[in-house]
């Protein structure tokens, strides 16, 4: 079955939203389930037209995906800014997925005129239509921290309520969690949808995340490169005092252990430290002194194993 909501409808891409509008009312009343009970094919087939409206009765989310911006799903194009630019808008609004309260409404009156006027085979009663609300979807940026260590963060919904959205530890880059209860409201008595939160993951400036390890760069001095040291490095949970050994080079990768993700299984990555050698910006006599002395009596050649491979 195609998904582009065009083909579903069967409309072209010029048609008005009152034309997509007949389109889908005299799909939906062919293929409604309450019609069909025992024919998955039907189901699937209203579940795809319902999946179109939803995208092309709305004139926003119809501009926004003939514009490339999201999916025949509404799902957001990777290569895509999320959503809307925010600029202007208050901080909630960002996850509006453009469909306020007013829409559902209107929705709540479209399938009553739709299906409201069906008789019941006995005493002629009027059949009420019930049906469970939509999914709604959203984008949700949070730190590298707060990804790792788990956090709460408040969120305005299209109706002006505001939830608590618990971000697991160890979260990922584009994982979604599933909020129940929180999306569309119900038709009649049918319950309402949930909420898709697509978590965005900012970049950290000292911290990278690979799989579930924590990767950082860490400055040391010549002295504590050549004799060795021990110095305190930041990490996810804290700062730690590492051993720097004797003779270590720029580029040189020390591993703490445990000091990474954790995962579902309780087992937690590692943080690899790469070590890199930093000079002073103002170089002082007695260093200069001891590099022309270490200069003159010296053979050690960097080079040589590059020279050897090229």
């Amino acid at each position: 079955m195609t998904d582009d909501p065009y083909i579903v409808l069967g409309v072209d891409k010029t048609a008005t939203q009152d034309e997509i509008k007949k389109a889908y009312r005299k799909l939906a009343k062919a293929l409604h389930p309450d019609l069909h009970p025992d024919d998955a094919g039907k189901k699937a087939q209203f579940q795809a037209v319902s999946a179109a409206y939803d995208l092309l009765g709305n004139a926003e989310k119809r501009r926004r995906f003939d514009a490339g911006e999201i999916d025949a799903s509404g799902q957001e194009r990777p290569e895509r800014e999320y959503y809307h630019q925010y600029a202007g808008q208050q901080n909630g609004r960002r996850y509006d997925p453009g469909m306020g309260p007013e829409d559902y409404a209107d929705a709540s009156d479209f399938f009553a005129d739709l299906f409201g006027g069906r008789q019941r085979n006995t005493g002629g009663a009027r059949q009420e239509f019930h049906a469970r609300g939509q999914d709604l979807r959203y984008h949700l940026d949070v730190d590298l921290i707060d990804a790792v260590r788990g956090a709460k963060h408040t969120v305005t919904m299209p109706d002006g309520k505001t939830i608590a959205i618990s971000i697991p530890a160890g979260v990922k880059d584009g994982q979604t969690l599933r909020l129940r209860g929180k999306g569309a409201p119900g038709f009649g008595q049918g319950q309402p949808g949930d909420a898709l939160v697509t978590i965005g993951i900012r970049p950290h400036p000292v911290f990278t995340r690979t799989g579930d390890d924590i990767e950082i760069e860490v400055p040391i001095t010549l002295d504590e490169a050549v004799l060795g040291a021990k110095i305190d490095v930041p990490t996810i949970s804290g700062t730690v005092s590492m051993s720097i050994p004797k003779g270590a080079s720029s580029g040189r990768k020390l591993r703490l252990k445990g000091k990474g993700v954790s995962c579902k299984t309780g087992k937690a990555g590692d943080q690899i430290v790469h070590l890199k050698i930093v000079l002073p910006d103002v170089l002082d006599n007695n260093l200069e002194d001891l590099a022309r002395k270490w200069r003159d009596h010296s053979d050690f050649d960097p080079r040589a194993d590059l020279r050897r491979k090229s």
